[in-house]
């Protein structure tokens, strides 16, 4: 699973490679230490203008559906399952409709050996942009004016698949990683083939997950209030 995540790049060099038509005023500032309920920016397609737009925009960590009563709910759907999504409530409608990248600088997880957690940092080797496959919902707060622009939630979780090769040895799971291949094919709101589109990301990613490179990193990390470039370097 990924619960903890760095962006250490700011907006506009998000953008590159996945061609963003729109970038949003009010994107977050580079993190060493994202948590789920934090702000991230995110890449999604607008399917409300034809072509559809690409816009990069800030959503909260922790998909909250629709339907949801309030914001809580979002707390515990900040992954998903990729084996899962096509049968889950939480999940089908926005894997149909609304698949977003979620890129970042790299991602931290916990080993767990002899009752010993230690934390790891894992990033591409080649310090590219990592790409996230994920999906985002718009929850409306009833509570609050219809001309009140806070009245929209943006949210999104991050999908994740059984882990492959050396990050096997860290944990069992792995976020779902997406290249530039399958990046407009995931992010196209038109498609009608979702689940051989969910599947070609699946197949892909054991060859992206053996282009990361890990190291342990201190356990400063842990800390939420801990947010600095010290997070990511290496421990002996």
């Amino acid at each position: 699973m990924c619960g903890r995540f760095v962006v250490a790049q700011d907006g506009s060099e998000l953008v590159g490679v996945l061609r963003v038509d729109v970038v949003a005023e009010d994107l977050p500032a580079p993190s060493y230490n994202i948590a789920p309920t934090d702000r991230v920016a995110i890449v999604l397609d607008s399917a409300k203008t034809e072509p559809p737009t690409r816009r990069l925009e800030a959503a909260r960590w922790g998909l909250v559906p629709s339907w949801a009563k309030d914001p809580s709910l979002g707390v515990r759907a900040f992954n998903a399952r990729s084996e899962e999504v096509e049968d889950k409530p939480m999940f089908r409608q926005a894997l149909i409709k609304r698949r977003a990248i979620v890129p970042a600088t790299g991602y931290y997880e916990w080993h767990t050996e002899a009752g010993v957690k230690t934390p790891y940092f894992i990033s591409p080797a080649d310090g590219a942009p990592l790409f996230f496959a994920g999906l985002y919902e718009w929850w409306k707060d009833p509570a609050k004016a219809d001309d009140d622009p806070a009245r929209w939630l943006l949210s999104f979780t991050i999908m994740t698949r059984a882990s492959v090769g050396e990050l096997g040895s860290i944990h069992d799971r792995m976020p779902l990683f997406l290249d530039a291949d399958h990046a407009d094919a995931w992010l196209d709101p038109t498609t009608d083939n979702v689940g051989d589109v969910l599947d070609a990301a699946i197949d892909a990613a054991p060859l992206l997950a053996d282009s990361m490179t890990l190291h342990p990193v201190g356990s400063a990390v842990g800390n939420v209030r801990n947010n600095d470039p010290s997070l990511i370097a290496p421990v002996a």
